[in-house]
């Protein structure tokens, strides 16, 4: 008998992914079941800082739950198996603490580079290519979602990977909205040609667009606040320390969970970098600061910068038609953040 993922997560996700899509196709199922998409329901969507805030979380919200999610959006839309099977495995790639690794990789602004493997995975794995060429689909078809502009776009395009992942870090990382705000907003999405006469996901209402930058917004402050880039920061410097001492190679970030490699970490028989990630984890003393301080654990705030100007029915993103959204976008994008920022352990 086939494995069905949906009823296998608890009745949220459960109820979540009935929003995003009716039909949970089975082909789906084939491909998550893989034991390289398996490996990422140990990984956190939410990166480092899951693992800081992580008692006040119900359950992980794992990149597994997000690339399905990005498949059943596709999915929902498009009805193209290709497109949906490319969005389920575009983060197939990651190690454990995802863009952690992009920071410690020097990728601190874009938060690209951990997702260059891509195909090398896909075309390693014996399981996905068998599938795929039982579904007559080419390599190069499925390992890069970018190809795609409903599944993936530039910034401040909205796209299925962006909206799943703002929806459920709504839910997860700060509560900004419930299921059925969720289910409202999304039943208001459709497929519109933008400027550039390319498909793009876009809302039908100026009042349903309005209403998701409203929630929106309040993410994109904490993914650039000092909390958030030294916590990114920090598990950067803590696995390249592990890496140097020989405690931890480079193939444990794809074959271990996060869980698994903070136990490595905690139990380090190096006490003082044990001690060092005991003491971060329970510091909440994040200071701002505009010149480098070297007595502190100090980072440069040049990060990604993300937000979204979705388009409306008329053809018109919402910056152009919604003084309240233009005034929410302007206030974040032109916030000056300090130079640096450090945590007083």
């Amino acid at each position: 008998m086939s494995k069905n993922y949906k009823e296998q997560v608890n009745e949220k996700m459960k109820e979540y992914y009935s929003i995003l899509s009716n039909d949970f196709p089975q082909f789906l199922n084939d491909y998550i079941y893989t034991s390289e998409m398996q490996k990422l329901d140990g990984i956190n969507q939410i990166c480092g800082a899951y693992w800081r805030k992580k008692n006040i979380y119900e359950d992980m919200y794992s990149v597994l739950k997000h690339s399905v999610g990005v498949a059943l959006i596709i999915w929902n839309f498009i009805h193209d198996k290709k497109q949906a099977i490319a969005g389920l495995l575009h983060d197939i790639s990651s190690p454990a603490f995802k863009h952690c690794i992009d920071f410690l990789n020097g990728d601190a602004e874009k938060q690209e580079s951990t997702e260059e493997q891509t195909l090398e995975v896909i075309k390693n794995s014996k399981e996905i290519m068998s599938l795929l060429k039982r579904d007559k689909i080419n390599l190069e078809e499925v390992s890069d979602y970018k190809i795609y502009p409903v599944a993936d776009n530039e910034t401040p395009k909205l796209s299925a990977d962006r909206l799943e992942y703002t929806f459920m870090n709504g839910i997860y990382y700060k509560k900004v909205w419930d299921l059925s705000e969720i289910k409202d907003i999304y039943e208001d999405i459709q497929i519109i040609k933008n400027e550039d006469d390319i498909p793009e996901l876009g809302f039908k209402s100026i009042e349903k667009a309005e209403k998701f930058i409203d929630g929106a917004s309040e993410l994109w402050y904490l993914w650039i606040s000092s909390k958030d880039t030294i916590t990114m920061y920090f598990f950067a410097d803590m696995i390249e320390k592990m890496y140097k001492e020989k405690y931890i190679t480079k193939k444990d970030l794809y074959e271990l969970s996060e869980q698994e490699i903070i136990n490595l970490i905690r139990n380090c028989p190096d006490k003082k970098i044990s001690n060092i990630f005991n003491t971060f984890m329970a510091c909440n003393n994040f200071v701002d600061c505009e010149e480098y301080r070297r007595d502190k654990f100090c980072v440069n705030r040049k990060v990604k910068r993300r937000y979204i100007n979705p388009i409306t029915v008329n053809g018109r993103r919402i910056y152009d038609v919604s003084n309240k959204s233009k005034e929410k976008i302007d206030s974040y994008i032109n916030m000056k953040i300090s130079k640096y920022a450090y945590v007083d352990m």
